[in-house]
Protein backbone atom coordinates (compact mmCIF):
# COMPACT_ATOMS: atom_id res chain seq x y z
CA UNK A 1 0.00 0.00 0.00
CA UNK A 2 1.07 3.59 -0.56
CA UNK A 3 1.94 5.46 2.64
CA UNK A 4 2.73 9.13 3.29
CA UNK A 5 4.79 9.90 6.38
CA UNK A 6 4.52 13.49 7.57
CA UNK A 7 7.75 15.42 8.06
CA UNK A 8 7.51 15.15 11.86
CA UNK A 9 7.44 11.35 11.60
CA UNK A 10 10.43 11.30 9.26
CA UNK A 11 12.44 13.63 11.51
CA UNK A 12 11.65 11.53 14.57
CA UNK A 13 12.61 8.37 12.66
CA UNK A 14 16.04 9.80 11.87
CA UNK A 15 16.90 11.25 15.26
CA UNK A 16 15.82 8.52 17.69
CA UNK A 17 15.05 4.84 17.90
CA UNK A 18 11.40 4.40 18.71
CA UNK A 19 7.94 4.16 17.22
CA UNK A 20 8.68 6.52 14.31
CA UNK A 21 11.83 4.68 13.30
CA UNK A 22 9.82 1.46 13.35
CA UNK A 23 7.12 3.12 11.23
CA UNK A 24 9.73 4.28 8.72
CA UNK A 25 11.33 0.84 8.53
CA UNK A 26 7.95 -0.81 8.01
CA UNK A 27 6.93 1.76 5.40
CA UNK A 28 10.02 1.13 3.27
CA UNK A 29 10.13 -2.63 3.70
CA UNK A 30 6.45 -3.57 3.47
CA UNK A 31 4.85 -0.66 1.61
CA UNK A 32 5.48 2.11 -0.90
CA UNK A 33 6.70 5.31 0.79
CA UNK A 34 5.35 8.34 -1.04
CA UNK A 35 7.27 11.62 -0.71
CA UNK A 36 7.25 15.05 -2.29
CA UNK A 37 9.83 17.74 -2.83
CA UNK A 38 7.88 19.79 -0.27
CA UNK A 39 8.32 17.14 2.43
CA UNK A 40 12.02 16.73 1.62
CA UNK A 41 12.60 20.49 1.75
CA UNK A 42 10.75 20.76 5.04
CA UNK A 43 12.69 17.75 6.41
CA UNK A 44 15.98 19.35 5.40
CA UNK A 45 14.99 22.67 7.01
CA UNK A 46 13.92 21.09 10.30
CA UNK A 47 16.99 18.86 10.54
CA UNK A 48 19.50 21.59 9.74
CA UNK A 49 17.94 24.88 10.85
CA UNK A 50 15.83 23.85 13.83
CA UNK A 51 17.81 20.88 15.12
CA UNK A 52 21.29 21.90 14.01
CA UNK A 53 22.44 18.73 12.27
CA UNK A 54 25.42 19.10 9.95
CA UNK A 55 24.66 19.67 6.27
CA UNK A 56 26.50 16.49 5.22
CA UNK A 57 24.43 14.33 7.57
CA UNK A 58 21.18 15.96 6.45
CA UNK A 59 22.18 15.55 2.81
CA UNK A 60 22.77 11.84 3.34
CA UNK A 61 19.37 11.48 5.00
CA UNK A 62 17.65 13.26 2.09
CA UNK A 63 19.54 11.09 -0.42
CA UNK A 64 18.39 7.98 1.45
CA UNK A 65 14.78 9.20 1.42
CA UNK A 66 14.99 9.82 -2.33
CA UNK A 67 16.30 6.26 -2.84
CA UNK A 68 13.70 4.47 -0.72
CA UNK A 69 10.68 6.63 -1.49
CA UNK A 70 8.79 7.61 -4.60
CA UNK A 71 8.62 11.34 -5.29
CA UNK A 72 5.16 12.43 -6.40
CA UNK A 73 4.09 15.85 -7.57
CA UNK A 74 0.77 16.61 -5.92
CA UNK A 75 -2.10 18.85 -6.86
CA UNK A 76 -3.05 21.47 -4.24
CA UNK A 77 -6.19 20.94 -2.21
CA UNK A 78 -9.23 22.82 -3.60
CA UNK A 79 -9.42 24.80 -0.35
CA UNK A 80 -7.29 24.97 2.80
CA UNK A 81 -8.26 22.47 5.50
CA UNK A 82 -5.58 23.17 8.13
CA UNK A 83 -4.22 26.25 9.82
CA UNK A 84 -0.72 25.40 8.57
CA UNK A 85 -0.19 25.45 4.78
CA UNK A 86 2.56 22.82 5.20
CA UNK A 87 -0.06 20.43 6.60
CA UNK A 88 -2.26 21.10 3.57
CA UNK A 89 0.66 20.31 1.24
CA UNK A 90 1.22 16.94 2.91
CA UNK A 91 -2.49 16.14 2.81
CA UNK A 92 -2.59 17.13 -0.86
CA UNK A 93 0.20 14.62 -1.49
CA UNK A 94 -1.74 11.86 0.25
CA UNK A 95 -4.82 12.64 -1.83
CA UNK A 96 -2.96 13.03 -5.15
CA UNK A 97 -0.93 9.86 -4.73
CA UNK A 98 -3.85 7.67 -3.70
CA UNK A 99 -2.14 6.82 -0.41
CA UNK A 100 -3.88 4.35 1.87
CA UNK A 101 -3.03 6.57 4.86
CA UNK A 102 -1.13 9.61 6.04
CA UNK A 103 0.90 9.03 9.20
CA UNK A 104 1.42 12.11 11.35
CA UNK A 105 2.29 12.95 14.90
CA UNK A 106 0.87 16.47 14.51
CA UNK A 107 -2.33 16.92 16.51
CA UNK A 108 -3.66 19.70 14.24
CA UNK A 109 -4.35 17.59 11.12
CA UNK A 110 -5.24 14.51 13.18
CA UNK A 111 -8.46 16.20 14.30
CA UNK A 112 -9.65 15.83 10.70
CA UNK A 113 -9.31 12.00 10.90
CA UNK A 114 -9.36 11.79 7.08
CA UNK A 115 -8.93 13.97 4.04
CA UNK A 116 -11.11 13.01 1.09
CA UNK A 117 -11.18 9.41 2.28
CA UNK A 118 -7.47 9.10 3.17
CA UNK A 119 -7.21 8.23 6.88
CA UNK A 120 -4.88 10.33 9.03
CA UNK A 121 -3.36 8.12 11.71
CA UNK A 122 -0.76 8.31 14.45
CA UNK A 123 2.57 6.52 14.13
CA UNK A 124 1.55 4.02 16.81
CA UNK A 125 -1.75 3.30 15.02
CA UNK A 126 0.15 2.67 11.75
CA UNK A 127 1.98 -0.27 13.32
CA UNK A 128 -1.31 -2.20 13.46
CA UNK A 129 -3.14 -0.44 10.60
CA UNK A 130 -5.14 -2.55 8.18
CA UNK A 131 -6.55 -0.51 5.28
CA UNK A 132 -10.01 -1.15 3.91
CA UNK A 133 -9.87 -3.90 1.27
CA UNK A 134 -10.29 -1.42 -1.60
CA UNK A 135 -7.44 0.88 -0.43
CA UNK A 136 -4.03 1.17 -2.20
Amino acid sequence: MKVVLDTNVLVAAFIARGVCSEVFERAISDHELVLSDHILTEFEHVMSERLGFEAIRVGRAVALLRRVGRIVESQPLPAPVCRDPDDDAVQALARSSGAACLVTGDDDPLVLEAIEGTPLITPRAFLTYEPPRNAG
